[in-house]
């Protein structure tokens, strides 16, 4: 069975009926969803670059003149998409009981000594993008490194043009911090 693209708008946004949504869910899924998909959320966006994959809510991996970044909806880039976008984003750590409380009253509140909750937000328009509660300490979790060019080659049957190298290149951005830090010593 083969949905509208104003099923799939909907579907979206939030928008669709449960029973619809559930028939969909249900359904074997159309061979031209993924790209439904990417052509409704391209027409949601200021800017021209392509998108490739969605990564989250508001967050996008797109081809920018020959290279994968992540990008929010109102158009900031968070770098290559082979690093924890959350390293570059706002970062709010509610890691005293006064914080905590603003969100869990009461007896619900976590220990701070335990637990902090991160909100990670966009610089460019401030939206809240990610919440994540851990120990205290924990590093910022990489969420999802989607393996592009696989899903593209081996799942869309499609290879993209520039394949790139699939590996977590974070640790080039907290390694970039340190020399940052010896050159403002040294």
């Amino acid at each position: 069975m083969s949905y509208s693209k104003d099923d799939i708008r909907d579907l979206l946004e939030g928008r669709l009926a449960w029973d619809k949504i559930k028939e969909i869910m249900s359904s074997p899924k159309d061979d031209d969803r993924f790209d439904r998909c990417i052509e409704i959320l391209q027409e949601r966006v200021p800017w021209p670059e392509r998108i490739l994959m969605p990564l989250g809510e508001h967050l996008y991996v797109v081809d920018k003149s020959g290279e994968r970044i992540v990008k929010c909806d109102c158009g900031h880039e968070f770098g290559d998409w082979r690093q924890n976008w959350k390293l570059n984003a706002l970062i709010f750590a509610r890691d005293t009981r006064e914080k905590l409380e603003e969100i869990y009253p009461g007896i619900r509140c976590p220990d701070p000594n335990l637990c902090e909750v991160r909100e990670f937000y966009c610089p460019g328009c401030g939206t809240l993008l990610k919440v994540e509660s851990v120990p205290v300490g924990y590093p910022i979790i990489f969420d999802a490194l989607p393996d592009i060019d696989s899903f593209y080659s081996e799942w869309l049957g499609r290879p993209l043009a520039d394949r790139k190298e699939f590996k977590d290149m974070t640790c080039e951005v907290t390694r970039g911090w340190g020399l940052e830090a010896d050159g403002a010593h040294g």
